[in-house]
């Protein structure tokens, strides 16, 4: 593998390595394809650029490494643990880059292993600025013995009580160790040469990091507190060594289709199988002894290639914490309110609102109190008789699954199709779903073997004795915390082919057993055709089929003469048909622009452009705009071109029919990101991704959306207030008399 460049947050920098590639023989075509998983760290290296640059905030840039770090995490627990899989179940098939799983896992560990100490570099730079600012995290050796004192008393109070040592012999064998925790081995004497192994736990529900006394913005890590009184456990035996280290454990989950008679029963199963699946990968304290090091991988049936020394401080995900904990508004973001969209600031009622025309919010530009404001007027309004729904990730506390609860209790019909198969977030949909059992609420877990990933709400409201639906759409989840995070459009329509094409899906999606499902899906054709869709483009059957439908139009205009352009905006790019048919369209002269966040496994070229935008908010939507001989049509959709989103999951993609709104997609939002020339990278042909060179003028997008979004409220003046009313009280549906 060539050598690795450093990470450099200069403009112009190049980040990571080149990737390989090979030719991967697609339809009769043999095309190159960069790794996917290499492709993937190098999205995780962009992101870690951003905890380097100076020019964020320094609080900011803690929360960036923090990000790359829980990235990481997750990287290992699935794409690592999956490509073991492989080897363990002797597959030698090569990937898209001429490696086999065994190949491919010493390059992945190589590269993991350089990114992370990619990552304590910058940790240890930006320890030494928060010192600069007043801001330290300690370690227990550095304190006076009075603060030692404080916190021994401390930790008899409210640590040791939670803690429980798990010796390791014959009467006690090796102890589970959870995936991503903190543990701390600890290797005893007892005054002969005999040695004893001990395991400590550190339990989530213990703040990582304690306040010193007496100092403000001073934290010790709590695995320095309890390694310094480790003794405390072993009364008459000598404490030899105390080394924190985790672990992590694979997190595929798999259920076999043909076992399952209850999915969300099997589901907790498999969340709970997950939690002790094998251990892929190791992070120990630097310099353990032979001893406790060889333990630990027989135990653990590891490699010393799955051993990562740590620098540090182990766990850098848990620096989220840290800004949560500081009030210093010089060191974060600036603060930004988001607009109320001019639709939606008359006074008027939700309905009425959307009955005169679509509404399109961007996110987090665009105010997301607009979905609630509909979720809770339809809760609370006599005429709408049900709400249909579905939830793939939703927060703690939230307003939408209230809002669900209160319209059951109130007698309306209310199905909420909840995917509790959503990676990590699983545990959580559980918990929801039956809660909404609870309350009345019509609860269906989606389908085996194929997630329903699409956002749709359909609200169905008697009006004049007739029946209308209202409709959300959207590329994001319905979470109001990631909605003022990630970037999403949202579509809020009356349009009756939409609502036609969402009773369907629903009805689809409720109606049908798992297996009349996947015939539907995947089987005969005399009932797929059953199924006609006036506006909607559906994954798992059409959805792929349609892009290379589109992209072939635009191949064959082209080749006519005739204006022929494709702009894409998505999370990631993987599935090689598509690439390949994007490959004929810029030999035929379509000039194709992406704007790819995270993996990209097509290589540039000519007529081909590739940025990824790696900033505050995190780029989540995904647009489709295709030039259609000089009559742009722009889509929007849920779902990535990856294979899980064309053949695995449920998705939705719909048109945007409203000529404002596709000019303001087109111009502003298109003609906005790829002009960014100070957060876009761009992707070489080599793999490897360079930041733009700012121009005389720089463009940051997501902050050229924050100035057009405060231009925009200053111009709606006093109705800008009546927005931030509590939503009940801007109500004004009318009560059938």
């Amino acid at each position: 593998m060539p050598g690795e460049a450093a990470v450099n947050s200069r403009p112009g920098a190049s980040c990571g390595p080149r990737l390989r590639y090979s030719s991967f023989a697609v339809a009769e075509l043999s095309i190159p394809l960069l790794n996917r998983e290499l492709s993937w760290l190098e999205f995780n290296r962009r992101v870690l650029a951003e905890a380097e640059d100076p020019a964020v905030p320094l609080l900011e840039r803690v929360k960036f490494l923090s990000i790359a770090a829980t990235n990481l995490d997750e990287f290992l627990m699935v794409r690592v643990g999956t490509v073991r899989q492989l080897i363990a179940g002797g597959v030698r098939e090569k990937s898209a880059d001429g490696l086999t799983p065994r190949q491919q896992l010493k390059v992945v560990r190589e590269r993991v292993k350089r990114l992370l100490r990619d990552m304590y570099r910058v940790e240890s730079g930006l320890t030494g600025e928060l010192r600069a600012a007043g801001i330290r995290i300690e370690r227990e050796s550095s304190l006076t013995a009075k603060q030692r004192a404080l916190l021994a008393e401390e930790f008899e109070r409210r640590v040791a009580p939670v803690l429980t040592p798990l010796a390791v012999d014959p009467g006690h064998p090796f102890p589970f160790l959870s995936s991503g925790a903190i543990n701390v081995a600890v290797l005893l004497g007892s005054g002969t040469e005999e040695l004893h192994t001990a395991f400590i736990k550190v339990p989530r529900v213990l703040p990582r990091f304690i306040d010193i006394p007496e100092t403000t913005q001073r934290f010790l890590p709590i695995e320095e507190l309890i390694c310094a009184h480790a003794a405390h456990f072993f009364p008459g035996l000598d404490v030899k060594e105390v080394i924190p280290f985790r672990v992590i454990r694979n997190a595929d989950i798999m259920i076999r289709e043909d076992e399952v008679e209850d999915l969300l029963q099997s589901m907790e199963t498999a969340v709970r199988r997950r939690d002790r699946r094998e251990v892929v990968w190791i992070e120990i304290a630097h310099d353990p002894s032979e001893h406790l090091l060889s333990m630990l991988l027989e135990a653990l049936e590891l490699t010393r290639e799955d051993v990562f020394p740590l620098p540090s401080l182990p766990k850098l995900g848990d620096l989220m914490e840290i800004p949560g904990r500081i009030g210093k508004p010089s060191l974060v973001d600036e603060p930004f309110d988001p607009r109320t969209p001019p639709e939606l600031a008359s006074g008027d009622d939700i309905f009425s609102i959307l009955r005169a025309g679509d509404v399109v919010l961007h996110r987090p530009y665009d105010s997301y109190a607009a979905v609630v404001e509909l979720m809770q007027s339809a809760a609370d309004d006599p005429d709408v008789l049900a709400i249909k729904q579905t939830l793939y990730r939703t927060e703690p506390h939230s307003v939408i699954v209230e809002a669900l609860t209160r319209a059951a209790e109130r007698g309306k019909q209310v199905t909420a199709i909840i995917e509790v198969q959503a990676r990590f977030d699983e545990e959580r949909n559980i918990a929801w779903a039956r809660q909404l059992e609870q309350a009345g609420v019509q609860v269906v877990y989606g389908l085996m073997g194929t997630k329903t990933h699409c956002k749709v709400c359909l609200i169905v409201r008697r009006e004049g004795g007739e029946l209308r639906s209202y409709l959300h759409l959207s590329t994001g989840n319905y979470n109001a915390k990631t909605a003022r995070l990630y970037t999403d459009l949202d579509l809020l329509t009356t349009h009756p082919d939409f609502g036609a094409d969402a009773v369907q899906l629903i009805n689809l999606l409720t109606g049908f057993s798992a297996s009349t499902a996947h015939e539907l899906f995947e089987g005969d054709s005399g009932n797929r055709a059953e199924l006609q869709w006036k506006q909607f483009v559906i994954a798992p059957t059409d959805y792929h089929p349609w892009v290379l439908r589109m992209i072939a139009r635009e191949t064959q205009n082209a080749r006519d003469g005739k204006p022929a352009r494709i702009v894409a905006k998505m999370n990631a790019l993987v599935e090689p048909k598509v690439i390949a048919a994007l490959y004929g369209a810029a030999e035929a002269g379509v000039k194709i622009d992406l704007i790819v966040r995270g993996i990209c496994c097509l290589v540039p070229r000519e007529n081909i452009r590739v940025i990824s935008i790696i900033d505050r908010f995190l780029e989540h939507s995904r647009i489709m705009l295709f030039g259609n001989a000089g009559d742009p049509e722009v889509w929007v959709t849920s779902g990535d071109w990856m294979p899980r989103n064309f053949f695995r999951r449920i998705e939705v993609t719909w048109p945007i029919l409203s000529p404002a709104a596709r000019d303001r997609i087109e111009r502003q939002i298109f003609g906005v990101l790829l002009a960014d020339d100070t957060k876009a990278w761009k992707l070489h042909p080599d793999g490897t991704y360079r930041r733009r060179r700012p121009g005389p003028r720089p463009l940051r997008s997501q902050q050229r959306f924050i100035e057009i979004a405060r231009a925009e409220a200053e111009k709606i003046g006093p109705y800008e207030e009546s927005m931030r009313r509590p939503a009940a009280a801007r109500r004004k549906v009318k009560r059938k008399k």
